[in-house]
């Protein structure tokens, strides 16, 4: 059904594969902080991911969010502009604009 796709298809990535180029899958078996396990290999520095000053594990971020799901639940199941813009955001839109000095956010 699909003639030569395949093999070419197979031929590309035994090329990307060849060059170094071939990204795998890596797992992380730890939380995400500065250094992370992947495996059974030694701590790796994570120079990849947005938490670069380590708020995902910081004790209060955790606390925080802990709290957030008691009181609000997980998600919104859809954008604000469809099913409502909750009163946690303006006061956090709030905070941002006092913040920054500006009229709004």
């Amino acid at each position: 059904m699909y003639g030569n796709l395949k093999t070419i298809l197979q031929t590309e990535l035994d090329e990307i594969r060849a060059a170094g180029l071939y990204k795998g899958e890596r797992v992380i078996d730890t939380p995400q902080a500065a250094r992370v396990g992947v495996g059974r290999n030694a701590p790796v520095l994570n120079m990849c991911a947005n938490n670069y000053l380590g708020l995902a594990s910081h004790p209060d971020v955790i606390t925080a969010a802990r709290d957030a799901l008691d009181e609000w639940g997980y998600g919104l199941a859809s954008v604000r502009f469809i099913c409502g813009t909750q009163t946690i955001h303006k006061q956090l839109e709030d905070k941002l604009t006092d913040f920054l000095g500006t009229e709004d956010t």
